[in-house]
């Protein structure tokens, strides 16, 4: 499994704070109390930039279907080469009463997961991502660090138990 791959499906699988606002949600949004801790991040992009100060990641998120599902399109960009591009949504399982997402990705690749609204951070529990016969095993954390910026962090399960695969701190763009 290409490494950019397992790096843009984990940024994708990344939210932010659960004292949203209500009004930037649209208001015949029927899930708006199951969709609230993502509100924050609607209408806005949010972009970090790796480790190694040249591949930046990118997060685009916009309503859909009158504020019933979120959307967010993703692009890792890396210096000389293609960029890796998926989209996110989010959406409420109205029988099982979770949030869920379905992830798509330009190489081919998947995930579906739930995400966990707690008071400090939005949890992506353990899911996998599926590419060319392949799973990989990962999880993530979003922690706001103030209105217009999050930590997301990740960690994908190897052999010798989990490991990070990056941590970024996403700030919102102009």
């Amino acid at each position: 499994m290409r490494a950019t791959l397992a790096v843009a499906i984990a940024a994708t699988v990344l939210a932010l704070s659960s004292s949203a606002s209500a009004a930037t949600m649209p208001s015949d949004a029927p899930s708006i109390d199951a969709l609230k801790p993502l509100a924050f991040l609607a209408g806005h992009c949010w972009k970090g930039t790796f480790a190694d100060g040249k591949r930046t990641d990118e997060h685009c998120f916009a309503w859909m279907y009158g504020g019933r599902m979120l959307r967010d399109t993703h692009t890792v960009r890396t210096p000389g080469k293609a960029d890796a591009v998926g989209e996110s949504t989010y959406y409420l399982n109205s029988a099982s009463n979770h949030v869920e997402f379905l992830y798509v990705e330009s190489g081919g690749g998947f995930s579906r997961g739930t995400v966990e609204s707690l008071p400090e951070a939005l949890i992506f529990p353990d899911t996998q991502f599926i590419e060319d016969g392949q799973a990989l095993v990962y999880r993530a954390r979003w922690t706001p660090q103030g209105a217009d910026v999050y930590e997301a962090w990740s960690e994908a399960q190897t052999a010798d138990g989990w490991q990070t695969m990056f941590k970024l701190v996403m700030k919102r763009t102009s």
